[in-house]
């Protein structure tokens, strides 16, 4: 663990549905980093990152948070598990984002619901909160869902493809907005897929592709020769896979 770590892996393997999805992992998040994780599809980055919140646990090695709660993290998962045919309205979404002050049970504030609409405000959808979750387009969403993660004021942000199938002024809104929750000294994680725009806005980067392949420098990361053998392994991992279906048959 570096004097600055604030989450640190020690050989970590991971799986996920039994499936082996990353092994011997060791390194360090450093507290205020702003980082992408990047690899190929499949290269197990989403399993790190539920990992990181305590979704899941390493079947061998150790990963450490230090200094915050699992239940603290500010977490936007990859696909949002809100039903379009349940009644909800974009203010109940972000206040969700509450819930670690409210429990189950605890009555919504006034000053809570002023705290979920200038949330709402920031990210661009003053005036909004009564609509419809379902009712909006799906940069709209990502708005809302940035604007719950904004209310639990987490100083551990990890965000899973979270510009996935979005416009690209939404997109644009929402990378100033990590930029600034990285100019407050808030450690945050995503998973990307566009490696221009990690160069361009991510200082730092881990590859993977079923095991670690680089992490530092994002210019030092996103090298040919990283890029190159990330592919290779992630076409070898499914030609392995292959191998044992035909073997199965």
């Amino acid at each position: 663990m570096t004097i600055d770590s604030l989450i640190s892996m020690n050989n970590v393997t991971l799986a996920y549905d039994r499936h082996p999805a990353i092994h011997h992992v060791s390194g360090d998040f450093v507290r205020g980093s702003l980082t992408a994780v990047i690899g190929p599809n499949g290269s197990g980055k989403s399993t790190l990152v539920k990992t990181i919140v305590g979704l899941i646990r390493p079947v061998e090695g150790r990963l450490q948070i230090h200094g915050i709660n699992h239940r603290d993290i500010a977490y936007l998962p990859q696909v949002t598990n809100i039903d379009d045919s349940f009644p909800i309205s974009v203010e109940d979404v972000v206040l969700f984002g509450l819930w670690r002050r409210t429990g189950a049970f605890c009555k919504i504030t006034r000053s809570m619901c002023e705290e979920a609409s200038q949330s709402l405000y920031t990210v661009g959808l003053e005036g909004f909160e009564k609509r419809a979750f379902s009712s909006m387009s799906a940069g709209q969403r990502q708005r809302v869902l940035f604007a719950r993660v904004l209310v639990v004021d987490s100083q551990l942000i990890l965000l899973d493809e979270p510009f996935n199938s979005i416009d690209s002024r939404t997109i644009n809104d929402l990378i100033q907005l990590i930029e600034h929750w990285h100019y407050e000294g808030r450690t945050v994680i995503a998973v990307l897929h566009d490696y221009d725009q990690v160069r361009k806005y991510f200082p730092e980067s881990l590859l993977l592709a079923r095991e670690l392949i680089a992490w530092g420098v994002t210019k030092n990361v996103l090298t040919s020769a990283n890029l190159s053998r990330a592919r290779a392994m992630s076409e070898a991992w499914s030609d392995d896979n292959l191998d044992v279906c035909h073997v199965g048959i």
